[in-house]
């Protein structure tokens, strides 16, 4: 499957309708596709929109959750009952929009230290993996090492960004600290 361009050089957007039916259709292949196909989508990091077939509405999330709670019934969850539960309490939280941008920087950052293993594992071997498991290179302790420091970074950048704010709201109340 071939992305359609545009006039400008990003490729244009896969649209997808959903039918009240909860029928999803590709218009970029005229066919109706099913909810692991849509997964599959994201799994080639295709760009697609999911749209309300009546009223045009931007469904994209909601699909994605849906695939994401499919995955999580399918027996090897990601998420602890706990780690949900947590991001539960952020929601309506001060902190909610910032939640959301840190965790999407921390997955963001794990996704490319895990590009950057996929690309200098090529060529290696079962036993070549297994020693380099097992041996726990410094080359894996320092990408993890980045990792972390990426994570603290994005944190107190955060929390610097959240006191900054507070101090702008305390003044407009005259109100100094």
């Amino acid at each position: 499957m071939q992305s359609k361009k545009s006039s400008g050089a990003k490729p244009a957007q896969r649209v997808i309708k959903k039918y009240p039916n909860r029928r999803l259709y590709d218009t970029d292949t005229s066919t109706y596709i099913t909810l692991a196909e849509v997964k599959q989508l994201v799994m080639d990091s295709e760009s697609f929109v999911v749209r309300d077939a009546k009223t045009n509405e931007d469904l994209t999330r909601s699909i994605l959750l849906q695939i994401i709670l499919e995955e999580e019934a399918g027996g090897a969850p990601m998420f602890t009952e706990a780690a949900l539960a947590n991001i539960i309490r952020f929601y309506g939280h001060a902190m909610q929009g910032f939640m959301g941008s840190y965790l999407e920087k921390n997955v963001q950052a794990f996704m490319d230290i895990q590009t950057k293993l996929g690309e200098q594992s090529k060529g290696l071997t079962p036993e070549m993996w297994a020693q380099f498991i097992n041996m726990q290179s410094p080359m894996m302790q320092g990408m993890m090492g980045n990792y972390v420091e990426q994570s603290k970074n994005m944190f107190t950048q955060m929390q610097e960004q959240m006191q900054k704010q507070t101090e702008q709201m305390l003044g407009a109340f005259g109100l100094k600290k």
